[in-house]
């Protein structure tokens, strides 16, 4: 009988526990350089994202053999399967629908809009490159392709739940990590831009802004109204909410998966996967609390937390990562300039159908592109009282991202014959 050898690591750090440590500490200092103590890191920042960073630091020490980011237990179970559905509980329990309806129908058709011209954008985008460059989308180009989706419609931690549920390449979730970043942050600049010059724009299209200026003065005075300073008991009651849940999704997840099992079509839609049922319990369990008195635990930085969480996986991803393959496959950025180009001109033609001011444009944008992380800055660039509405259109997309990603993949592993 053959005896089956592992291969002992050769990494300098191999304890789980001072991994562990490496990470926060990690995470510390780049989100301590980026408060800008220094005027270089101001300027650094405003060029880097910190999410890259916290994303390639760790691929670092796992290029150069600091540590060994496979064979660890930090990543599965510890951030993939406690963290990331806890992430997800807390993003989506702050959403409020009842107020997301009362910014107007306008806004929300530009918001939706987006949400399609990103689905339309993956299709056209897959078709065009196999058309062009069939090699762009050869293989599991499309896994990476739903990850992204996840990033575009919800925001990082739908972009990680998809990466878990079609299992994605550490490497290939990098590469589409750098065409996330690069394309989101073109997208960002424009709109910025735009921003400075809404007021001309929207003179001359002859857009309605009476909607924007009704919902400045209701929504200064919601915040001045309900934000607080977190108590140690809210923050005990954030912690007990979201792991609690973690908790009973697991609970329900594996006899659900197990039942799936039975079915041979069940599997091709991961539905006889138990992961996929986490993701999606949590998922729910946020949106139910978002029409409870949990949803107060925002006021007390409830999606913090939850952000908190979702960086750490991050790391936790990066740290899988080969960092020299990083760029084999630069044609995933033509990819990702066709997919975000069909959902500017969807967003834009919706935006026109209806003479919704730019406002609407920026906000219903990166609302779906950058969701509660970026949105708020481009509402903010049009006025600093709007930033919450980035925040509720951002959040509504953390609720919706995961399932549309999903059916993303299905339509793209569809489309790769597979």
């Amino acid at each position: 009988m053959a005896i089956e050898t592992v291969t002992p690591s050769t990494a300098l750090i191999t304890s789980d526990i001072v991994l562990f440590g490496l990470i926060a500490a990690t995470l510390g200092l780049i989100f301590w350089l980026a408060s800008g103590p220094t005027p270089f890191w101001k300027k650094f920042f405003a060029w880097v994202p910190a999410l890259l960073l916290c994303y390639f630091v760790p691929a670092f020490y796992n290029t150069v053999g600091l540590i060994d980011g496979e064979n660890n237990s930090l990543y599965n179970p510890i951030a993939s399967r406690v963290l990331l559905p806890a992430a997800l509980v807390l993003l989506t329990l702050s959403i409020d629908l009842k107020g997301i309806l009362r910014l107007g129908p306008k806004l929300l058709f530009v918001f939706v809009a987006g949400t399609v011209g990103i689905v339309l954008g993956a299709i056209v985008s897959f078709q065009v490159m196999e058309w062009v460059h069939p090699p762009a989308v050869a293989g599991d180009t499309w896994k990476g392709m739903a990850a992204l989706a996840g990033s575009w419609i919800g925001g990082g931690a739908n972009m990680v739940a998809m990466r878990e549920v079609y299992e994605v390449d550490a490497t290939l979730f990098g590469q589409f990590a750098v065409v996330d970043v690069a394309m989101a942050s073109l997208l960002m600049a424009a709109l910025l831009f735009v921003a400075n010059r809404s007021a001309q724009l929207d003179a001359r299209s002859g857009a309605d802004t009476a909607a924007i200026d009704e919902m400045k003065s209701r929504i200064a005075a919601y915040e001045a109204a309900n934000a607080r300073i977190p108590t140690l008991n809210d923050l005990m009651i954030i912690v007990a909410v979201a792991f609690g849940f973690v908790g009973l999704a697991h609970a329900i997840a594996n006899p659900l998966a197990a039942w799936f099992g039975q079915f041979e079509w069940a599997a091709r839609f991961s539905l006889d996967s138990s992961f996929v049922w986490v993701v999606l319990i949590s998922t729910l369990a946020g949106l139910i609390l978002s029409f409870t008195r949990a949803r107060r635990l925002e006021d007390a930085g409830a999606a913090r937390i939850g952000t908190v969480f979702l960086y750490f996986l991050i790391a936790c991803i990066g740290m899988q990562m080969d960092f020299m393959r990083l760029f084999d496959r630069l044609e995933l950025i033509a990819i990702g300039a066709i997919w975000m180009l069909v959902h500017v001109l969807v967003i834009w033609g919706a935006a026109r159908l209806v003479k919704a001011p730019m406002f609407y444009i920026g906000v219903g944008s990166m609302g779906n592109v950058g969701a509660a992380a970026s949105a708020p800055v481009v509402a903010a660039a049009f006025h600093p009282t709007l930033a919450p509405v980035g925040v509720l259109l951002g959040t509504v997309g953390y609720a919706t991202g995961t399932l549309i990603a999903y059916l993303v993949g299905q339509i793209l592993r569809v489309m790769a014959g597979q």
